[in-house]
């Protein structure tokens, strides 16, 4: 009887593992969905929207023979987003030439005789000249630094070296601007003045560190050697199976 009740209980026991397990399994098997699935969908959903949104606002102003609603009873999606997209590279062709600068010149000098019209236009042009400027300049590299204390290391990107009144008042001999990103919002974070003997250089990109930051150090590069080991793995097996392949056809021949 004991033997029995035993032989159950251990029955029991491995059930109830087999049942976490499956569990666990599923569990993990859906947050691996989520993963792929919600980045997917939320940029469908977001590039969506800004077309829908963009059209909305330009497709009334097209004129009639070039409106599509005009012809049929529907919408064509993204036809205002390239309207739009034209219209803008027009603008900006004409605006490089000595007469467009001029009008720009006297309609800024028009807007900043408003008090609160000044205000706003000032603040769009800012953000809007940050945001091109970024995207002309990218970050140098990635590095670690001792932040926020001696034996902590952080992630950031170097921008520049440090030029000017700040390296000279530093005394700390030659220096790197670093921007320091906070987690999970990589967008904003902290301008630091860093020795570069303070400055540890990482091999990984610029999209790597950052996909490391957002995911809060869920995703992390592997390091060179393990990519050169993987790709020389890649190799050899390549390598055998050319060799399996030719020693059949060679005896395809012979027979």
């Amino acid at each position: 009887m004991a033997n029995g009740n035993g032989n159950g209980g251990r029955k029991i026991r491995t059930s109830r593992r087999r049942r976490v397990s499956m569990g666990h399994r599923l569990r993990a098997n859906f947050l691996t969905g989520l993963i792929v699935v919600v980045p997917v969908v939320v940029t469908l959903y977001l590039t969506w929207a800004f077309i829908t949104f963009v059209d909305g606002q330009v497709l009334p102003l097209v004129p009639a023979p070039y409106n599509p609603r005009t012809y049929i009873d529907a919408d064509i999606p993204g036809y205002g987003l390239i309207v739009f997209l034209i219209f803008t590279t027009v603008v900006g062709y004409f605006a490089k030439k000595v007469f467009g600068k001029q009008l720009i010149r006297l309609g800024e000098d028009f807007v900043d005789r408003m008090p609160i019209v000044r205000s706003i236009y000032n603040a769009l042009k800012q953000l809007v000249e940050t945001v091109l400027s970024q995207s002309k300049t990218s970050f140098r590299q990635a590095c670690l630094i001792e932040y926020p204390r001696r034996g902590l290391w952080a992630i950031a990107f170097i921008s520049t070296d440090t030029k000017g009144e700040i390296l000279k008042r530093s005394n700390s001999g030659e220096m790197v601007s670093v921007f320091l990103p906070t987690t999970p919002n990589p967008t904003s974070g902290f301008l630091l003045f860093v020795p570069k003997s303070d400055v540890v250089l990482l091999d990984m990109t610029i999209e790597e560190a950052a996909k490391l930051i957002i995911s809060a150090g869920l995703v992390s590069p592997p390091s060179h050697e393990e990519v050169a080991a993987e790709q020389a793995r890649i190799a050899r097996r390549k390598e055998q199976l050319a060799r399996v392949a030719g020693a059949d056809m060679s005896n395809d021949k012979k027979s």
